[in-house]
């Protein structure tokens, strides 16, 4: 006998539904937001840690004329002229910065073109293929093989007082 009827598929009950990819049961979203800071403290970082660690960046493309004073690091790799005061923090110079300025920092690196006077706080780098022109002070100068100096050298062997110090001419 023919019958109209379909044969139904058997329900299941509690069935719950699948990731295909994986063959694994779906995991629900919790109805409340308790509990899940827990779980994503290792995704989600507060902005501080962040911007603590990427120093603000001017960009090969950037030209600024004036002056530059903040609290943070500063990667230049543009144009720049006037001065620039980042009271205890890295500056650095990429090999595309061509940089005219009087420059207080904590630490000053110079990968590119600088000239004006320096005043490091902790040391001045002049890096391979750098090129500084002007009087520098510092605790601490590293001047890399193949770099271009022109200036004085001012040691200051306490930087938070003025002191005695040494001083040379190259």
């Amino acid at each position: 006998m023919w019958s109209s009827k379909r044969p139904e598929a058997p329900q299941a009950a509690n069935v719950e539904p699948k990731n295909f990819q994986t063959n694994q049961p779906l995991k629900t979203p919790p109805t409340t937001l308790e509990g899940t800071a827990q779980k994503n403290k290792e995704v989600v970082r507060p902005m501080a840690a962040i911007a603590g660690s990427v120093p603000a960046r001017l960009g090969p493309g950037l030209q600024v004329k004036g002056e530059i004073s903040g609290s943070e690091d500063l990667l230049i790799e543009g144009l720049v002229e006037g001065r620039v005061q980042l009271e205890a923090k890295k500056l650095t110079m990429g090999a595309t910065a061509n940089v005219t300025a009087d420059i207080v920092a904590g630490e000053v690196v110079v990968s590119g073109s600088l000239k004006g006077n320096v005043r490091a706080k902790q040391r001045i780098e002049i890096k391979r293929n750098g090129s500084v022109t002007g009087d520098l002070t510092t605790a601490q100068i590293v001047i890399e093989d193949g770099a271009y100096f022109k200036g004085s050298v001012e040691i200051d062997k306490d930087a938070e007082k003025p002191a005695a110090s040494h001083t040379a001419r190259c």
